[in-house]
């Protein structure tokens, strides 16, 4: 019984390496929204309109995870989704800036 117990125990991913795998998905899916624009020669104000509303499975998930491992680490839920919406909108503003640099010099991120 103790054999199953702690590897039924194993088996359920850790908050953390929820958030690290959410976060994988959630910067992936920039990465490429961000070359597609690139590629397709978005304008910087479409580009910004439209972050937001991309990637949105991945977000959630992500911002879900960060929540989760909040919650697990004793925050309260209003310090843990203001820390997930915190550290989205920072992945956004990131993004932002990597647009105008990579349009600035006319080149594309690597893979």
């Amino acid at each position: 019984m103790l054999i199953t117990t702690l590897v039924l125990a194993m088996m359920v991913q850790s908050p953390a390496a929820t958030v690290d795998r959410t976060r994988a998905a959630f910067t992936k899916c920039l990465r490429d929204d961000l070359k597609r624009a690139l590629e397709a020669k978005v304008e910087e104000a479409e580009y910004v309109m439209t972050l937001k509303a991309n990637c949105t499975a991945e977000r959630d998930a992500f911002r879900k995870a960060v929540i989760a491992l909040g919650r697990a680490a004793g925050d309260s839920e209003k310090v843990a989704t203001d820390d997930a919406d915190w550290q989205v909108e920072d992945y956004h503003e990131n993004f932002t800036e990597k647009f105008k640099d990579y349009k600035a010099t006319n080149t594309l991120p690597g893979d």
